[in-house]
């Protein structure tokens, strides 16, 4: 059975893979220079993210300050969840294992450059998750005491309001979760396995009673979590998510503070290596190009129209709140947490010391952490950094699982809020997770689920991108209103139905 789930991916990252790749798989572009490596999905990401920063005159750091303010004296609301709730919600999505492992793969696959790569892609994908999360504000809808809204959601809008439209969009998202929900169950138990074994001093085995015990835990707490609505769900990451920034941050900053000596040539080698890499890592620049935008987006999603689902569902005074508190989404995950990691992989050296192959063979988290030993100088502190960063990595899964599930119900309430569907929903959401878990649990390696990701990433994408260039109007007339601040918003503003926006005028 698992050869035959095993050969289905296969498929579907094939499929990825050529999406990808394109054109760099056709011979006479593979021969341009630079652009030759650089797959036409990501031209167009960051030219998308280019166009739009201009557009909107650098929307990202003239309101930088000013999303910070919504987010400071953000509060609860009884309609809908504050700002702060939905930032946290969407960094729950955001902040993954991904963090680590990409950043992690791009580092060793293109060097140090790949980060400075990586920089740029966010600072325009800062301008692109304004675009889509403000029009996630503009065509939110409401049910109850909550909003919904998203992609589905804008899409239908934009493309004439057939409901139709809004039930493929939402099927697409659910889709979407459901390839993805598996990898982030494999990597949790993977978290809970490496904890007990860090504790223990022991080796678990894959298929013992505690990690079967593990598995029940986490479809009993996962449960409870959907089966309280959107509310319970940010209640819970309204608390992991401040605590796992917090103690990652700590643990990486302490091993930083330890080689303070390095951080001068940290940002040297990260700049001078984008243009010209090192043979090691292939000597070209346009490996740590690419590398660096691909993983850089793929980690804070600006593009991707999956984060639109917890900017909706807040509680905004504008639209276009909501848009500069998500570009703060990416700032935080990009500019903040991807170079932290970037810190303990660049700064600890293992890939110029002896045993440098060695470290090239291991896994993306092993290479992580053997950086950490190499940043403490000794194995004295290795087991209690070992020990952090797992935690660490199993809170970033579990609030990426979260996350997956939170927003395929968001999307599910707009096909039908009948409750059988949706307790149906959450059933095979949870029979997914399981399916995820016991793959780890027979022993098997997180790459075929992996494949799945990828494939689920580049639909989104690909999706995504063309209703954004129908919605920008939209967006600028939105943003332009936003700065006369002359009256509310509502549907005089952009001239067509908003009913969630008159009720509020």
């Amino acid at each position: 059975m698992y050869e035959l789930i095993k050969s289905i991916c296969y498929v579907f990252q094939e499929l990825a893979d050529l999406v990808w790749g394109f054109p760099t798989n056709i011979k006479w572009y593979a021969g341009l220079p630079i652009i030759g490596e650089l797959p036409l999905v990501i031209i167009l990401l960051v030219g998308t993210g280019i166009y739009f920063t201009c557009s909107l005159r650098f929307v990202q750091i003239k309101y930088f300050r000013y999303g910070l303010n919504v987010l400071i004296n953000s509060q609860k609301e009884k309609q809908g969840i504050s700002p702060l709730a939905s930032f946290l919600l969407s960094t729950a999505m955001r902040v993954g294992p991904g963090n680590i492992l990409g950043v992690t793969g791009a580092v060793s696959t293109g060097g140090p450059g790949a980060l400075f790569w990586m920089w740029l892609s966010a600072f325009f994908g800062m301008a692109t998750a304004f675009v889509e999360s403000t029009l996630s504000q503009i065509y939110k809808d409401r049910q109850g005491d909550e909003y919904v809204g998203g992609l589905p959601c804008y899409g239908r809008k934009i493309l004439g309001g057939a409901a139709m439209i809004g039930g493929i969009l939402s099927m697409l998202y659910i889709v979407y979760a459901l390839l993805c929900i598996p990898a982030q169950g494999f990597n949790t138990i993977s978290a809970m396995v490496a904890v007990t074994n860090n504790v223990t001093g022991t080796t678990v085995a894959a298929d013992s009673a505690p990690v079967w015990g593990f598995f029940l835990l986490l479809m009993g707490v996962t449960a409870f979590s959907i089966f309280g609505g959107i509310r319970r769900i940010t209640g819970i990451t309204d608390v992991l998510v401040p605590i796992m920034a917090v103690v990652y941050v700590a643990a990486v900053l302490v091993m930083t503070a330890m080689n303070l000596e390095l951080l001068p040539w940290f940002f040297y080698v990260v700049v001078t290596e984008a243009f010209r890499p090192e043979p090691i890592f292939g000597g070209a620049m346009g490996i740590a190009l690419s590398q660096g935008i691909k993983r850089g987006l793929m980690s804070n999603e600006a593009g991707q129209g999956t984060l639109s689902m917890p900017a909706a569902v807040s509680y905004s005074k504008h639209p276009c709140d909501q848009g500069i508190v998500q570009a703060i989404g990416v700032f935080l995950d990009t500019m903040v947490i991807c170079t932290l990691t970037g810190f303990v992989l660049i700064m600890g050296q293992a890939w110029l010391k002896d045993g440098s192959a060695a470290w090239f063979e291991m896994g993306r988290l092993e290479k992580f952490l053997a950086s950490c030993a190499q940043m403490l100088g000794s194995e004295a502190g290795y087991g209690l950094v070992t020990l952090v960063i797992s935690i660490c990595f199993g809170i970033f899964a579990f609030t990426c699982l979260l996350g997956f599930l939170s927003f395929s119900e968001i999307c599910a309430r707009q096909i039908s809020n009948n409750k059988v569907f949706i307790v149906a929903l959450r059933l095979v959401n949870l029979a997914v997770l399981a399916f995820g878990m016991m793959t780890n649990i027979a022993g098997f390696d997180l790459s075929a689920l992996w494949n799945l990701s990828d494939f689920a990433n580049i639909v989104m994408v690909c999706c995504n991108l063309p209703l954004l260039y129908l919605g920008v109007g939209k967006v600028k007339k939105a943003f332009n209103h936003f700065e006369c601040q002359e009256d509310k918003f509502c549907s005089e503003t952009l001239g067509e139905s908003l009913p969630v926006w008159d009720e509020s005028k």
